[in-house]
């Protein structure tokens, strides 16, 4: 395993990367609303990074055709936004989103509700968001990777939630998925050792209901074996030599 240490020059380009991205998000959720196609917020977001003089990094990754991950429902992960696959009240909807600026990658995801939603939807995106602060209360240099994946797995199955087990959250840098791989629920090992200068992308994915998934068949969109809903949410965090700088979250970033 390479898990790489960031310079100081290389730490403010990412938290520039993550700036612009958490502007992205912040943008995307005023967007959604009911009636609109998935391929609308793809369009919408891919104009908001290159207006910012970034790079979709998700775009053509490994072959995915779009910008933006666009998920709905019981759809967990890479939901490919479509012309003709519209969102509608009561709906929850996933969006995945990363840049690239000045070659560095930013990586975030944000579950939004459309509309109106039932009370099951919003505590399941709720809890998923809170596991994210639980385990990064353990993303502290001197503390193990493994302690972040525990307090993300423990939390949310204490709500009898399922926790995917077939995804994991990254490192990243000048690539967009670096090592360390990082699971969202409890290991037997504790995992390597935090170090000032480690970027992650720490991400609990979270079902309502097990937590088995499948693929379908355009080999992208991640789908709950039970079709219960799922939720997600994510940030790119640098670990310091004290509290964690989450680089996509709570900056003031105009264009």
């Amino acid at each position: 395993m390479s898990v790489t240490i960031k310079s100081a020059r290389e730490i403010e380009l990412m938290r520039e990367a993550g700036k612009r991205l958490e502007y992205v998000h912040n943008k995307l959720a005023e967007f959604v609303k009911p009636g609109i196609s998935t391929k609308d917020i793809d369009r919408y977001g891919e104009e908001l990074i290159r207006g910012l003089g970034c790079i979709p990094n998700f775009l053509n990754y490994n072959g995915y055709p779009a910008s933006i991950c666009v998920s709905v429902n019981d759809e967990v992960v890479h939901g490919i936004p479509h012309k003709k696959h519209f969102i509608w009240e009561g709906d929850i909807v996933s969006l995945d989103a990363g840049l690239i600026y000045e070659g560095y990658h930013s990586d975030a995801a944000r579950t939004h509700a459309v509309g109106k939603v039932s009370p099951e939807a919003q505590k399941l995106m709720d809890v998923t968001k809170e596991s994210f602060f639980k385990g990064i209360e353990f993303a502290r240099a001197g503390n193990h990777l493994h302690d972040i994946s525990a307090a993300i797995g423990n939390y949310a199955e204490s709500f009898g939630y399922g926790v995917v087990r077939d995804l994991v959250g990254h490192g990243i840098g000048t690539s967009l998925h670096e090592d360390p791989q990082i699971p969202n629920f409890a290991q037997k090992r504790r995992g390597l050792r935090l170090q000032p200068g480690m970027t992650l992308a720490i991400e609990p994915m979270i079902n309502a209901g097990r937590p088995d998934v499948c693929w379908l068949d355009d080999d992208w969109t991640v789908v709950t074996e039970d079709e219960s809903l799922s939720a997600h949410y994510e940030n790119t965090v640098l670990i310091t030599e004290g509290d964690p700088e989450i680089l996509t979250l709570g900056t003031i970033f105009q264009p």
